[in-house]
């Protein structure tokens, strides 16, 4: 029992010393950044989406359409459409040439039933 009682005792001087109150009721300190989970529920699109968004169109995106949209370099954008749409996502993107030259991405349409 007294290593117990010595026990206590120390940790309440060091409390003490530091300014603390050892109080076992104390509150957690609340957070002044949202949480992640909030924030991501309050966005409304992704980049991702807003990728799928434009590719979902009748004649689909040119590659300087989706930089404008999401900011990003050429190479990323062909790497987002190589390692996402492609890879991850298992969407067929159909890449083709207009009259003047500009290539233009697209998503195939699935077609209903087999």
């Amino acid at each position: 029992m007294t290593s117990k009682r010595i026990t206590q005792s120390k940790a309440k001087a060091t409390s003490a010393a530091k300014g603390r109150t050892p109080d076992k009721t104390a509150k957690p300190k609340e957070s002044s950044k949202p949480s992640r989970k909030a924030g991501l529920a309050a966005k409304s699109s992704t980049k991702l989406q807003v990728c799928l968004d434009l590719l979902c169109r009748k004649h689909g995106s040119t590659l300087d359409e989706l930089t404008a949209a999401t900011g990003w370099r050429a190479h990323s954008v062909r790497g987002f459409l190589s390692g996402t749409v492609r890879k991850r996502l298992g969407l067929t993107l159909k890449s083709s040439r207009d009259a003047d030259g500009t290539r233009r991405y697209s998503l195939e349409q699935p077609t209903r039933g087999l």
